[in-house]
């Protein structure tokens, strides 16, 4: 394939997952509704899981090697468990369209994990973009805690920078395993742990749990944890990091349309100009990363 359809097919594959990503706010937001956050990451890690090996199976994937196994840890610590988990709690206290704003910074934090783990040395204006992004998330924050920051801030945070560790981690474990089987691989190695946490963390009784708990539960456990991960991370191998990582800054503008489409959240003027402050604020760091 040549150079041009290369980074176009890349750029494709990014956009979708972008997209595909996009609903895990509002889904997380309906499923905790009826589900526990805890349960939630729990299960969605164990279907995702179980999907994961049939597909590794069935395309008789080669195992990674044992040099791999510290890598495709910090990929399960970051998007398996730390991300889904914060956003589950963070969600039970403040709305899709209000986290989407902090969610914004996640490329941005994703940058400065790949600083942190190569010999990357940014000039002194990525830093100031960087600063710049952090103190308008934090402004959004505390205008919309009453002056203060919320619970469900502080999980965001962490979350953010958990799920960062786990985009920089897996994008450099995608270059050799490839970029789906990075993924499958992290929710395999998870699975002895959340299948049968799951299984005992199930709610007592299903009567009290919706179709629409149901189904976000299913659209986080094979898109947001599998299917989406296809898409990125194979774009991420193909294209660059620096490149495609450029399609994530649309994200956040995704996840604030279907929260008002979806949950009918209220998504004021205010919202949508902090979420486009933040992300040029990424976009311009990025440039100078």
């Amino acid at each position: 394939m040549r150079a041009g359809g290369r980074g176009r097919r890349a750029l494709a594959d990014g956009l979708l997952g972008v997209l595909i990503f996009s609903g895990s706010l509002p889904a997380t937001r309906v499923a905790v509704a009826d589900l526990d956050p805890l349960f939630l990451t729990l299960a969605r890690a164990a279907i995702a899981g179980l999907a994961a090996l049939a597909l590794l199976a069935l395309l008789r994937q080669p195992r990674p090697e044992r040099g791999d196994l510290a890598g495709l840890a910090l990929v399960a610590l970051g998007v398996v468990v730390g991300w889904p988990l914060c956003t589950a709690f963070a969600l039970q206290e403040v709305t899709a369209a209000h986290a989407t704003v902090t969610v914004a910074c996640l490329p941005l934090a994703t940058a400065l994990f790949a600083v942190l783990r190569g010999s990357e040395r940014p000039r002194p204006a990525f830093w100031l973009f960087a600063g710049a992004g952090s103190a308008l998330v934090a402004g959004v924050a505390l205008r919309h805690g009453g002056g203060a920051l919320s619970r469900g801030d502080g999980w965001l945070l962490l979350g953010v920078a958990l799920c960062a560790l786990g985009y920089a981690e897996g994008a450099r474990l995608a270059r050799r395993l490839g970029g789906w089987q990075v993924i499958a691989w992290a929710l395999v190695l998870s699975l002895p742990l959340m299948l049968p946490a799951a299984v005992a963390t199930r709610p007592a009784s299903w009567a009290g749990v919706g179709l629409p708990a149901l189904a976000g539960l299913a659209y986080v456990s094979l898109f947001s944890m599998l299917i989406g991960f296809v898409f990125w991370y194979r774009a991420l191998a193909r294209g660059g990091i620096a490149a495609v990582g450029q399609v994530q800054l649309l994200q956040p503008f995704a996840s604030l349309v279907l929260a008002g489409l979806v949950l009918g959240e209220p998504v004021d003027a205010g919202l949508v100009v902090a979420c486009a402050a933040v992300v040029a604020t990424v976009a311009a760091a990025r440039r100078y990363a």
